[in-house]
């Protein structure tokens, strides 16, 4: 084999290696696609061959033609980036944002939801953590980050920054849990996205610690991968804002290292909002 294209081949597959680590540590599962089915007018090379006479029959019989109008059944798509306008006039509280989305049907999400899950904490926090969506255990309860990743969240943020739970104020991109615990779809983060502004735009945090990929891209406007940029100070209308790991992700890879980049940007996050100012 000429070396100059044994030298591509090993650098392709260095990269396919590098985005397949990628995959894992976003929890993204990759499967087989299966084989193509033929195509109404196209031969099928398993199929048994048919005799002139059964060919002759066939062509004379025309094929039925569709008239449905049903919508095409398409894969569900990733979540994309939206940042639409809060709805809410300045000096809007989380009252008036709760208010505003009253008993929420607005997205299929409502309805496999048990109930909304908000958001919790202090209305008036220095630092704001944002999430996903509700698990199993924030559907049952009303309250985000309750499960187990919301046990290793409030273990993060009361023994490792020394902050009472109460003091920070938690919320998700979505306020209905996704079924199955799937990422939230792009028209499900649009429709709730005016809460969530309205919501930050209410607290007016001095930090903004976002967890986990969906919430990062949705806040800074563009496709991320969290595993690149986390640790690495951003801005959300003005405000800092810390992209970090899902504590989810966290419990999946409990690594030594995945322990300590949470904590670091933690500690980053809080220093920051110490030294911010107050408006």
């Amino acid at each position: 084999m000429d070396a100059e294209l044994r030298d591509e081949l090993r650098a392709g597959l260095a990269a396919a290696r590098r985005w397949l680590a990628e995959y894992a540590e976003e929890g993204i599962e990759l499967r087989p696609v299966a084989p193509a089915t033929p195509a109404p007018n196209e031969p099928d090379p398993n199929a048994a061959e048919t005799t002139p006479a059964a060919d002759d029959a066939a062509k004379a019989t025309p094929e039925p033609v569709a008239t449905s109008s049903e919508p095409v059944a398409r894969a569900p798509e990733p979540l994309t980036l939206l940042e639409e306008p809060a709805p809410f006039p300045p000096g809007a509280s989380l009252d008036d944002v709760r208010e505003a989305l009253g008993d929420c049907q607005r997205c299929r999400l409502s309805e496999g939801r048990t109930q909304i899950v908000f958001g919790d904490g202090n209305p008036q926090a220095d630092l704001m953590f944002v999430g996903e969506g509700p698990g199993a255990e924030e559907d049952r309860r009303g309250l985000p980050f309750v499960g187990r990743a919301g046990e290793l969240l409030t273990a993060m943020i009361e023994k490792g920054l020394g902050i009472p739970r109460s003091e920070v104020y938690i919320a998700n991109i979505v306020k209905c849990r996704p079924p199955n615990n799937r990422t939230p779809l792009a028209d499900e983060a649009q429709t709730c996205s005016p809460y969530l502004h309205g919501q930050i735009a209410a607290v007016q945090p001095k930090v903004i610690i976002a967890l986990g990929k969906p919430a990062t891209s949705l806040l800074l406007g563009r496709d991320v991968a969290i595993t690149r940029i986390r640790g690495q100070w951003h801005e959300y209308r003005g405000i800092p804002l810390m992209p970090t790991l899902h504590p989810a992700f966290v419990l999946r890879q409990y690594t030594e290292a995945n322990r300590r980049a949470v904590w670091e940007d933690l500690k980053a996050a809080s220093a920051k909002a110490s030294e911010t100012p107050s408006t």
